[in-house]
């Protein structure tokens, strides 16, 4: 992991955007950029939290790990949140693991000076509870979707929700890394996104995925992924944080 010097920017991240100023005044000198790398462990289950994370281009996927060596993924963050939500909920670990599963940048603060802002702003932690909540709803709709809809309507829902989070209309994600992160079988990742590429939706090759058509993949898709952007449409925005 190298550091970078930038000055950190407000809006590359959306939940920092919606801070206040003085807020973010206070904060900016105690952030970092970090380059982070695929298959990173930024911590892992039963580890201390060291530093918070704001990722701006790069994704992260919270996971549980089984003895049978599989992993589940109930959650992901990118440029819309924060990875290392547990210090706010008075506990140093966590019983699930932090993975990077898209390259790219991220601001990060020591996890004791985040919980010291989140203790002394209301309006910070008015905000982080807003997005608990929406990791929450995050959660629990992505494990209703896993048990009721089809692999298809899964990896839509996927691509148009790390769509939401990088610049352009390509992923770099491969069907392995997908499978393991939605928990199927790598194969059955490889015909949903055959058939999707057959309908023009998608074209990919290895470590690439190209959206061609957002709008049919909407269509294609089941109503987990307008729940989950409708919630934090909702919860996160300048009028409900007023």
């Amino acid at each position: 992991m190298q550091d970078t010097k930038f000055t950190p920017i407000k809006h590359s991240n959306k939940l920092l955007a919606f801070m206040d100023q003085v807020d973010w005044d206070r904060m900016q000198p105690r952030l970092e950029m970090v380059h982070l790398t695929v298959d990173q462990v930024l911590f892992e289950a039963g580890q201390k939290i060291s530093h918070v994370y704001f990722p701006v281009t790069s994704i992260i996927s919270q996971q549980y790990d089984f003895e049978d060596g599989k992993s589940a993924e109930f959650a992901q963050m990118g440029n819309e949140g924060l990875v290392g939500i547990f210090v706010f909920m008075g506990s140093q670990s966590t019983s699930s693991k932090a993975v990077v599963i898209a390259k790219g940048y991220a601001y990060r603060m020591r996890a004791d000076a985040m919980l010291e802002e989140f203790n002394q702003s209301s309006g910070f932690r008015r905000l982080i509870l807003r997005y608990m909540q929406v990791l929450m709803t995050h959660a629990s709709q992505i494990a209703a979707c896993n048990r009721r809809h089809s692999i298809d309507q899964q990896l839509s829902r996927t691509l148009l929700l790390n769509l939401d989070r990088v610049a352009g209309s390509e992923l770099t994600f491969t069907h392995e890394l997908i499978a393991k992160t939605m928990g199927v079988r790598r194969e059955g990742i490889s015909e949903a996104a055959k058939r999707l590429q057959r309908s023009g939706m998608i074209d990919y090759s290895r470590g690439s995925i190209q959206v061609l058509d957002r709008l049919g993949l909407g269509r294609s898709t089941c109503e987990c992924y307008s729940i989950i952007k409708r919630e934090y449409d909702r919860l996160l925005s300048p009028m409900t944080l007023q």
